[in-house]
Order: structure tokens, then sequence, then C-alpha cells
């Protein structure tokens, strides 16, 4: 039986892949938002309404339970990724938590004669953060390019690397071009040299295994809702002994030892990063989340979303107006450009037709300079997509053409 058999009835778990009036909605924008399964909300609404109480502060029982459920859904998580569960701190999401590795760890360890190696096809998230702290502590941030097909270029990263270099923050697959990165040969060349690196994996957690421990990276980030999670949630993985020496992130309640006006100690990691009451329905919804994708297997996801990036760049590469992205094997994701087209004029009539692409810069602005282009249209694959969608998406163009002819 196929990987696409297999995941036929995925799709009726979704409850958002039909339009308000019943038909099929093609969503192919998981890249940058994944609809959520029935599982999944349903899990937050019994968070919010019958199981709903704060966590670490009550004495009452019900408290205590939701305190081990939102524990519990770090060690999920901690599970999910390879790693333990006091080296997970809960953010808002992969922004927060790459400005939370900026503002502690790089701030104590980041001067002004170090350096900080990105790439081309970094997220604006792997970028500004770091552009801030260099503007703080004047260290230089290089870049490394890419591989004729798009890829991070390690053989030049390696040419790159001094002893000057502190991080290496590199995106685990690109949420542009779908390219995958040699994440072991990456943490290679940065410790190497003495640097720390730091993974983005938004695009690779919904869809490739990662065991942080097999990598071997410093930092790894990821955000619940591109894992088919809700907003508002994301995770810092990062190895115990440097959460340990980074100071707090924030000041508040719940991450303290004691508090007096002479003097402040604070909590060990993780609970040191995470100030306030937390983000606590959420955090059992990536839990759902995270036992969802991973009953249906991430190598039936990645297989399953392979078929479709390779049936999709056949159909597009023999046609002689449209210029594909990427690599061949992209992770789930498919960008192109329609000879004559804005992405933006693309996208619109598509979404007459109830097919959802994305269409900009992807908060990529620098990748698009690189490509020469000012924006690509991008159709980014989930669990629940299937053929139907192509075959609407590739309706859609021909409209397109007919309406710009």
């Amino acid at each position: 039986m196929s990987t696409l058999a297999r995941l036929g009835d995925v799709r009726a778990q979704f409850p958002g892949m039909v339009t308000g009036e019943g038909k099929p909605w093609h969503y192919l924008d998981t890249a940058a938002t994944a609809q959520k399964p029935r599982v999944v909300i349903d899990a937050m609404a019994r968070a919010l309404g019958e199981d709903y109480a704060t966590v670490h502060r009550g004495v009452y029982a019900r408290s205590a339970e939701m305190t081990l459920a939102y524990e519990g859904a770090r060690r999920r998580v901690a599970e999910f990724i390879g790693g333990s569960e006091d080296e997970i701190v809960f953010t808002r999401g992969a922004t927060e938590a790459i400005n939370l590795v900026a503002a502690t760890w790089g701030m104590e360890n980041i001067g002004p004669s170090d350096r900080i190696l990105l790439s081309t096809l970094e997220h604006h998230s792997n970028i500004v953060p770091w552009q801030m702290l260099a503007e703080r502590t004047g260290a230089q941030i290089d870049i490394c390019p890419l591989t004729a097909d798009g890829c991070i270029d390690l053989d030049a990263a390696q040419a790159m690397l001094t002893e000057r270099h502190k991080l290496v923050a590199l995106a685990h697959v690109s949420n542009v071009l779908g390219s995958v990165l040699d994440a072991k040969r990456a943490a290679a060349l940065a410790h190497g040299v003495g640097a720390k690196l730091l993974l983005d994996g938004c695009q690779a957690a919904p869809r490739l295994k990662v065991d942080v421990s097999a990598i071997g990276c410093d930092f790894y980030v990821f955000s619940a809702h591109k894992l088919y999670g809700p907003t508002g949630i994301g995770a810092l993985w990062a190895r115990s002994e440097i959460l340990a020496a980074m100071p707090p992130y924030q000041g508040g309640g719940s991450m303290i030892d004691r508090v007096t006006f002479e003097k402040t100690t604070y909590a060990p990691p993780p609970q040191r990063f995470e100030a306030g009451t937390p983000a606590i329905a959420e955090a059992i919804a990536l839990h759902a989340a995270v036992d969802f994708i991973e009953a249906i297997g991430l190598d039936n996801v990645h297989a399953h979303e392979r078929a479709l990036v390779a049936r999709l760049r056949e159909e597009l590469g023999a046609m002689n107006d449209i210029t594909l992205f990427g690599p061949a094997d992209s992770a789930g994701i498919v960008s192109f450009a329609l000879d004559g087209v804005h992405p933006h004029d693309l996208g619109t009539i598509l979404d007459e037709a109830d097919v959802a692409i994305r269409a900009g810069h992807h908060c990529a602005q620098p990748l698009m300079d690189h490509l020469g282009v000012p924006a690509t249209a991008r159709a980014s694959f989930g669990i629940y997509s299937d053929e139907s969608d192509i075959a609407a998406l590739l309706e859609g163009i021909a409209r397109t053409r007919r309406i710009f002819a």
C-alpha cells in the first residue's frame, strides 16, 4: 500500500480543510502554519474548560493535576526531539526562542572581536536577533552562500569558519526552498572552531525525525503551530550545561528562588526562563500534536510529502513559463514563479478557486535578493495534502495564464 493510501483518511481529521460552503479547501500553506487536527482542538478545549487551573502555584487538586499535565507536555516534547525535560524551555515560538538565546547566551559569550555565521536562506527570525546582538556587542556577521540548487554550502562554511566564530545559526530546513541541511556536518564544523550551533527547526520538526543528541547541536528551536499544534507556544532546547550558565531572559513570577528587596536568586533551568503564567492550554495541546504526528510516523509524513513534491515539481518543470527554485528533493515545499505574473496576483486568482498558497518574500528578503526576484509563489504540503490539491493548483495556474494572456 502506498504512503498516500495509508494517509488517505487523515484529511478528515482536520475540520479546517473545508470552505464555509462545505467544499474542499486546497490548503497549500502549511509551511506558514499547519491546520489543526480534531484531537489537538479537543485537547485545548478541555484544558481551557473542565480541566483548567493554574500551574506551579495551587495546592488544590486540579492545580496539581494541571501542573502534572503541563510538565508532562515538556517531557513529551523532550522525547520528541531526543533531549531531556530539564533542557526544554517553553517560549511563545521559535522567534522568541532565538531572541532568548541572543539576549542571554549571546550577551554573555559574544564580544566585539567575535563573529557569527548565518546563511543566505535564513528566515528573518534567524537574522534580525543576531543583527541586534551584533549592534550591541560590536560582533560581525558572516553569510554562508548557497549551492547552485539552493542548499547551504557547507564546503564554503568550512572555508569561512575561524576561531573568532562563536555561533553558527542555520535553518535545518529552508522555509522557502525546502532544502535540508546536513545538520551533523554543520555541528562538526562549528565545534571544530569552538563555536556553538543553533538550528532553526520550524520546518524540520513537522516532517523529519529530529534527534538533537545525534545531531550534536547546542540549541534547537521550533514552533508548535507548524507542527499541527496551537499558536503562541514553541520550544527552545539547549544543552543542560549551557542553560545552567545562562542568565534569566525576563523577570517575574515562577522564575525565582528567593526575592528580597536587596537581592533575588533565580530558579534553575528551565523555570528560570519561563517568567509569569505560562501557556498552559497551549502546552497541553502541543503534547496532543506530538502524539498525533508520531502515531502517523514521521517517516510516513516525509515520504508522503516527498511524493507530492516530486509530482508537483514534475508538472511545473514541464512548463516553459515556470521557474522552479530549490533542490529537487526539497522537504514538503515547492517555490516557483510564473513568467509575467506577480505571485500576489497568482495567489489572489487561486484563492477564487479555493486554493491557498503563500505569495511574497516569506520573511526571507535576503534570499529573494539572491534569487533575483521580489517574491515567489510557494506551495507547501502537510499530512492532509493529496493529489487533488496539486490538480487544483495546476488548474488555477492555467486559469491565471488565460487571464493574463
